[in-house]
């Protein structure tokens, strides 16, 4: 299949539309959209262009943030408005937490979403630790405290205080997302809600593999690529 066949695909099921203003969504790269791909790999990140070491030519690079540099390989950029549309990463993360989604968390730009869970914390905290490791929790909770409203956000949501704020507002008991900061932390304390750091590449993983079911439909040899920028030490 050609380049330029995969794109209007992509794009038909993924609107560029839906991202966010400024948000570098697309082409990284002025590329052959005549050129023939047999195959397409899915990145959270593109660190460097040796990284890939692929032995397949005409491949498609799918990646889900901006790569700092311009690859050379065709690499086609999905963020924000994978994040914000209906069946994306938002809606990915809580799907794979069990959670009944019924609302969009940030209505001015459509990030996040509300989530209803019948349950205490207890068991939605075992749910948590069975998918994700090295999980963070401010403000926890008594095991048998009863939990109905989660707010979800697919990577960056807790360092962002206006989103603390958003979740206490709505009533939310929970609000599970990436990047938690001290700031955050204590304001999230202070507000009496809970957080739940899952990380924010964590939190975005579920995306990456929904995202290939997605493109599954083309046909042509897929591959999630779920590299971390760093290594945990144990």
């Amino acid at each position: 299949m050609i380049l330029k066949d995969i794109i209007e695909y992509i794009d038909n099921r993924i609107p560029k539309d839906f991202g966010l203003e400024d948000d570098n969504i697309g082409f990284q790269g002025e590329y052959d959209l005549n050129q023939e791909i047999d195959s397409i790999y899915i990145l959270m990140d593109l660190y460097r262009e040796d990284d890939l070491r692929f032995s397949e030519e005409n491949i498609l690079i799918v990646t889900h943030h901006p790569p700092l540099f311009t690859p050379k390989t065709p690499t086609y950029t999905i963020h924000s408005n994978w994040d914000i549309i209906d069946g994306g990463a938002n809606e990915s993360l809580a799907n794979i937490l069990g959670l009944d989604i019924v609302d969009v968390f940030d209505k001015k730009t459509g990030i996040g979403r509300v989530c209803k869970f019948n349950g205490d914390f207890k068991s939605f905290k075992s749910t948590v630790s069975s998918i994700f490791s090295n999980v963070r929790i401010v403000n926890q909770v008594e095991d048998n405290k009863q939990v109905n409203n989660i707010g979800v956000i697919s990577g960056f949501g807790l360092k962002n205080p206006e989103y603390i704020k958003l979740a206490s507002d709505l009533d939310l008991d929970i609000l599970i997302s990436g990047d938690l900061t001290q700031e955050t932390a204590v304001l999230a304390s202070y507000l009496d809600i809970t957080l739940i750091d899952l990380g924010h590449h964590d939190s975005e993983v579920p995306g990456l593999y929904d995202l290939k079911n997605i493109l599954s439909k083309l046909n042509i040899p897929i591959v999630v690529l779920n590299k971390k920028p760093w290594v945990d030490l144990s």
